[in-house]
């Protein structure tokens, strides 16, 4: 299980990294005023717009913009800890992997809904966001599964249970 653990925490590490970056830099662009941001960012924002044909990006419908509320105020600091956690091997790393995983799945699946209902994504668009989907799964497994490798089928202690003590 411990091999397993480490799998999943090395996937998820390099997704976290990725997510680290993109709503501050990128999604936060449509949330706070454009002068906030250097030229540099603005031209990669529009360049991805256009090369991907992210519509929701560029037309920016409200839904979409409380997302980004979403993942800027939400999201984005548990993907923090969550990289902190991995790198330091914290316990709670299980915790802030369940409720990102929830969180992020929810979102895209709003996302998803309204990029194949719409049937105005491109290909290039559907393979940007439909991966967070997978990501959201895979970070509430890792959530999901227990905190340290020791734990057996009886209980989650290496030690004898509350039956077998001697009674004092």
């Amino acid at each position: 299980m411990g091999a397993l653990l480490k799998l999943f925490d090395s996937i998820l590490f390099v997704s976290f990294l990725v997510h680290a970056l993109a709503p501050p830099l990128i999604g936060a662009q449509l949330l706070l005023p454009q002068t906030l941001f250097p030229d540099l960012l603005i031209h990669f924002k529009n360049l991805y717009i256009t090369q991907s044909g992210d519509y929701l990006m560029a037309e920016a419908p409200p839904f979409f913009i409380g997302l980004l509320w979403l993942e800027l105020l939400l999201q984005w600091p548990l993907t923090l800890l969550n990289l902190y956690a991995i790198s330091a091997a914290k316990p709670w790393l299980h915790t802030t992997c369940l409720i990102y995983g929830v969180s992020l799945f929810s979102a895209m699946a709003a996302i998803a809904a309204e990029l194949l209902g719409s049937q105005k994504a491109s290909g290039i668009l559907l393979n940007m966001y439909l991966p967070f989907l997978g990501l959201g799964v895979f970070a509430t497994l890792r959530g999901l599964m227990p905190r340290c490798s020791k734990a057996t089928a009886i209980g989650h202690g290496a030690g004898p249970s509350i039956a077998t003590k001697k009674k004092a």
